[in-house]
């Protein structure tokens, strides 16, 4: 009996084990089973989040445009072309003093696609005197460059990337990935298990997970399903994943997975993932344009995004990027000729990050803004729409430099502390409202608070043209030289304050011609007009004009006691730069599918909200102010033949300086004050002027000389009494008037004068 024990024992022992081998085997049947769903519907479906691409408006160069050779050499380089002799591929140009060949990319644009050609630009001088294409020698009438990818909106955990297909990749990222990262990629079933036992070693000498032996399989699973911690249940949990991938899917499959997948860095909040987005970020051109030592920089990032950073670690990411090369040419995938160029080039890194999501993010907000009535969220993160926008690089390229350089003088020649001062602007289209520039703080690469569009600042003087506006809608009592008081004025407000308004000089300079009053800003005399026409009028102009806040209708109005941003300052003064015409600010053009299909069109939308002949007088006005008034310093900057209009604004203590004016084409509001609205010392005219005058110095705007609607005529009239004139005065000016509404009577000095001895001559010829 004693020996059967044993035996009895080693059977319920085989039994035990055969029901715990037979319950693991259907707890990891379970597992794997779960594990299989998992891989088979994210890699059915849509296995990324595709964020939405924002792309700037596209240069358009057509013969007779202002534009100097190396101007359009700037606007090639910031969007990634190369200089090359050969114009070998998409993407090249070779410049001369009076030509330009380009060698043009692809591209489709919201209304066709614009085929890959070459075309030689021609100059004479700083203007395009022909376009022709150099294959045939045939004219081209006009053309469009690539537009840039300005940004992108990503979803909430960052991760952006631009998909690529694998038959769109160069052949040497696939070859020196594969002979980098995994060389047995094509031969392994998923798993490499030399590899692995190598590894196995490293970690069980140094008692915990110090290496990997991954295949390019087992990185896409680690990237795409798990997390980056080093654990043993994690790399068994990658081992069966990969695994499984191999068996429903092939290789090309799962190596453009990788390559859409695959980690390369981070700029901000967002996550660089793929090749495709990696060589925008990093050299600023499509992946199929990239050379063979930026191939090497991509390839060699895989290893360490942070500790090969190009940005950060340059040296690192060299010797990183010439190891990688070595591997290239000892695998026979470039020549030594090419391997020598390649270890020459610098690393070529776009150090401004052209075309990344923090480039121009006030702009991108606004974009975002303006979406959200149509688009839900994930639509904009997840579905790869394209967003083309009205966002003019050269105009905003412009606008930074002078906010940021002019700022900081300012603050030095003040003697200010450093960062003391912020500024904004925003730079429209004066015939549709279209957003061309938009800067949110000096700090232009800051997405936090975008002053722009959400600092509600009293305006001051700014207002004035607008007070003005409401008198001249009644010429039968007012005009542009009807003669205003400048006197004491004291009101008692509705609470039973006393209102006792003083210029800004605090002196009494008498009797003013309405538009001196205007060009000199003077206090008085424009809340003695809007006192004449009543607040509530005043403030049904400034919302015909495009205003929607909800100002009251307070005698305080007058001077500017209203909030606004620079974008809604630009849109009223933009309703005067278009004769009265009104139209929301744009910053959208077009929204499309990933795949090119109209999704939305935002048409300019316009409508005349204000007559067109107090409006040309306004505007008349305005040129006065630059001419002659508070404006005058703006002709520092602008050369002596052009003719803008625009008007200053200053607000109580300094604590604001304003300016907001036009040109033919474009609209522009700089604004210069201090976060904590502590007093700066700076009038419109110290402050911000000297930004916006530079900013339209470098824009080269068209000058404004709109021409004169049928309900306006201009009159000759004598400065000192406002009477009709002629070569007998000695102090004349042509200024517009309603028709029908202008003076009648002849001054004393014209020789037509009631008293000059010379009327019977006039009478004789009148006869």
């Amino acid at each position: 009996m004693a020996r059967r024990k044993p035996r009895t024992l080693r059977i319920a022992l085989a039994s035990a084990l055969l029901v715990a081998l037979s319950l693991g085997l259907v707890v990891l049947s379970t597992y794997l089973l779960g594990l299989d769903r998992e891989i088979r519907e994210r890699f059915a479906g849509a296995r990324w989040a595709l964020p939405a691409q924002v792309y700037a408006a596209p240069m358009e160069l057509y013969t007779g445009l202002d534009i100097a050779p190396t101007e359009l050499v700037h606007e090639l380089n910031r969007l990634g072309y190369r200089e090359d002799p050969r114009l070998s591929g998409p993407g090249s140009f070779l410049p001369s003093r009076t030509q330009v060949d380009i060698h043009l990319r692809e591209f489709a644009f919201w209304d066709g696609l614009q085929p890959a050609q070459t075309l030689a630009v021609r100059f004479g001088g700083d203007s395009i005197t022909s376009i022709v294409r150099v294959a045939d020698g045939a004219p081209v009438d006009i053309f469009r460059l690539d537009p840039m990818l300005i940004g992108s909106i990503f979803p909430s955990h960052g991760e952006d990337r631009v998909l690529v297909r694998i038959d769109e990749v160069p052949p040497l990222l696939v070859k020196g990935l594969i002979a980098v990262e995994d060389r047995q990629f094509y031969g392994h079933f998923g798993i490499s298990p030399r590899s692995i036992l190598r590894a196995m070693v490293a970690n069980l000498r140094a008692g915990r997970v110090v290496q990997g032996g991954s295949t390019i399989t087992q990185q896409l699973v680690k990237n795409f399903f798990l997390s980056n911690r080093q654990t043993w249940a994690r790399k068994i949990n990658e081992a069966f994943m990969a695994l499984l991938i191999e068996r429903h899917y092939d290789k090309d499959q799962i190596l453009e997975a990788y390559l859409n997948e695959v980690h390369l860095g981070q700029d901000g909040s967002r996550a660089v993932h793929g090749f495709g987005l990696g060589a925008r970020f990093y050299f600023n051109k499509p992946l199929e344009e990239l050379e063979p030592q930026e191939v090497a920089l991509l390839v060699g990032l895989i290893k360490g995004t942070s500790y090969y950073n190009p940005r950060r670690n340059a040296e690192r990411a060299l010797a990183r990027r010439d190891l990688v090369l070595g591997v290239f040419f000892e695998d026979g995938l470039i020549d030594e000729a090419a391997y020598q160029r390649a270890l020459a080039a610098p690393l070529g890194v776009d150090g401004g990050r052209i075309g990344g999501a923090e480039r121009y993010p006030a702009f991108v907000e606004l974009v975002k803004r303006q979406l959200r009535g149509q688009y839900d969220d994930a639509d904009l993160t997840d579905e790869g729409l394209r967003i083309f926008t009205t966002l003019n690089p050269r105009a905003q390229e412009v606008l930074e430099r002078h906010i940021v350089e002019s700022v900081a003088e300012i603050e030095r020649l003040r003697k200010m502390k450093p960062q003391t001062l912020q500024a904004a602007g925003v730079i429209t289209s004066a015939d549709g409202g279209e957003v061309m520039a938009l800067v949110g703080g000096r700090d232009v690469r800051y997405a936090g608070f975008n002053r722009a569009l959400d600092s509600q600042r009293p305006i001051g003087s700014l207002v004035k043209p607008f007070v003005y506006l409401t008198a001249l809608e009644r010429p039968g009592e007012f005009n542009l030289h009807s003669i205003l008081p400048d006197e004491p004025i004291e009101l008692r407000l509705p609470h039973g304050a006393l209102w006792a308004p003083r210029n800004y000089d605090k002196q009494f300079h008498g009797p003013q011609p309405l538009y001196r009053a205007l060009a000199q800003s003077y206090n008085l005399p424009t809340v003695y007009t809007g006192l004449q026409v009543g607040a509530e009028q005043v403030l049904r102009t400034i919302r015909r004009a495009g205003y929607e806040g909800d100002a009251q209708a307070l005698p305080s109005l007058f001077l500017g006691a209203i909030g606004m941003s620079p974008l809604q300052v630009a849109e009223i003064y933009g309703t005067l730069a278009a004769g009265g015409f009104q139209a929301p600010p744009s910053a959208i053009r077009e929204v499309q599918t990933k795949d090119g299909e109209p999704l939305s069109r935002y048409p300019i939308a316009v409508r005349q909200t204000l007559p067109d002949g107090p409006v040309y007088l306004v505007g008349w006005g305005l040129q006065r102010v630059v001419a002659e008034g508070t404006g005058r310093g703006v002709y520092a900057a602008l050369p002596g033949s052009a003719v803008v209009a625009g008007k200053t604004g200053t607000t109580d203590d300094y604590r604001d300086s304003w300016f907001a004016g036009f040109s033919a084409d474009r609209v522009a509001v700089v604004w210069v004050g201090r976060d904590d609205n502590q007093p700066t010392g700076l009038s419109g005219s110290s402050g911000a002027l000297p930004v916006w005058a530079r900013v339209m110095r470098d824009l080269r705007v068209r000058n404004f000389d709109p021409i004169p609607p049928a309900s306006v005529e201009t009159l000759r009239v004598d400065r000192l009494t406002g009477q009709r004139a002629d070569d007998g005065c000695a102090e004349t000016i042509e200024v517009p008037f309603m028709v029908g509404w202008g003076p009648q009577e002849w001054a004393p000095c014209a020789y037509g004068g009631e008293r000059s001895p010379l009327r019977w001559l006039r009478d004789i010829f009148e006869r």
